[in-house]
């Protein structure tokens, strides 16, 4: 289902010193009208959120979410995309970690909509190492907001606000690879009404690491 590159050291090198892998057209032409109408179908399931986390340094979020346990109940392609044996293992072979699927319901995929002005997803870092994030949707021009901004090797949420902070653009097809747990990010918020951006958020993590660290994580998605 998805069109995934080859794992060279060139795309292992540049994961480990970015924390982040672009990852264009992930999702073949042929497959994202499909996979695009799944989750137009699952939104009508999620709920608002409009919160700031007081405990991330007053990071908002202001989207609509649908959690993984909903996803599973509702939904076949997803959770066949999730676990996908040569997905599982391509993300391990680019991120040199032993990758795992989640064994929580609600944290392993989730997805996560901006669709009015001024949504966002604030500065975090994730309780699970790895996200792998497709899109469905996303503004086609940069300055509308919508952006991943991610500091590499960061877990200080301040770091966001640096010279060193990144900013990434993404079309519908697209998608990346994260080190979500030691890579501060978040989505600069949308900048006009009548924009959309859709994204599924598939999380692995290492054999070790089946605990989130925040309980109820999955509720900030």
């Amino acid at each position: 289902m998805l069109s995934l590159p080859e794992c060279t050291r060139a795309v292992r090198d540049r994961f480990a010193t970015d924390g982040y892998l672009p990852l264009p057209s992930l999702i073949p032409s042929g497959t994202l009208p499909v996979l695009a109408r799944e989750v137009r179908r699952l939104e009508g399931l999620a709920l608002r959120r409009d919160f700031v986390m007081a405990s991330m340094d007053s990071s908002p979020r202001h989207m609509t979410t649908l959690g993984g346990h909903v996803i599973a109940r509702t939904s076949h392609l997803v959770p066949e995309l999730y676990h996908g044996p040569r997905l599982l293992s391509w993300i391990g072979e680019v991120s040199g970690l032993p990758a795992a699927w989640v064994t929580d319901p609600l944290e392993r995929h989730v997805i996560n909509i901006l669709h009015q002005e001024g949504d966002t997803h604030g500065a975090h870092t994730d309780d699970y190492p790895l996200a792998l994030v497709l899109f469905t949707e996303a503004p086609g021009d940069p300055a509308d907001g919508g952006l991943l901004q991610f500091t590499p090797h960061a877990h200080d949420l301040s770091g966001l606000e640096s010279a060193a902070a990144r900013h990434a653009h993404h079309r519908p097809g697209d998608g990346y690879l994260l080190r979500a747990d030691t890579t501060a990010h978040r989505v600069t918020p949308l900048r006009r009404p009548g924009l959309r951006r859709t994204v599924m958020n598939l999380a692995y993590t290492t054999p070790d690491r089946q605990q989130a660290r925040t309980p109820s994580a999955g509720q900030l998605y």
